[in-house]
């Protein structure tokens, strides 16, 4: 079943202040970026980290990843800020998770359905943009 979106989903705050560098990712990492809360938990698109990439809405340093389930966008480019490990239980990531979930899930406690906080989008390009990333005319 597919995400909703939460009338009341709250705008992420954690994410955009996220200080992660490139290097922190590698070729064949797998990935999650998080986008909602399912069940009381933080749920997101898994990926394989495949290549560096630049990443066109922030000019800077970003990752080509694979989508092992395929569809209409087997490929796209995202920052590192949006990027959480899931093969590996880096400090980094799992700091990043936790006030993630503590400021997310408390939010949508009355949800009863996956939500999908809306804070994504892809561009023509094939390029993940958070919102706080998007500007004019993309």
């Amino acid at each position: 079943m597919p995400a909703s979106r939460h009338p009341h989903a709250p705008g992420d705050i954690v994410t955009p202040d996220r200080d992660i560098t490139h290097a922190h990712f590698r070729p064949g990492d797998q990935v999650v970026i998080l986008k909602g809360v399912s069940g009381g938990e933080l749920w997101g698109d898994a990926y394989k980290v495949v290549a560096p990439s630049w990443h066109t809405p922030t000019e800077e340093d970003g990752w080509r990843l694979y989508d092992p389930a395929g569809g209409e966008r087997t490929y796209i480019t995202a920052h590192p800020r949006y990027l959480v490990h899931l093969s590996s239980r880096c400090p980094d990531c799992l700091i990043y998770q936790q006030a993630l979930r503590t400021y997310l899930v408390p939010r949508l406690a009355d949800a009863d359905e996956d939500v999908d906080c809306g804070w994504y989008s892809v561009t023509h390009l094939n390029q993940v943009v958070h919102v706080a990333d998007a500007r004019g005319g993309q």
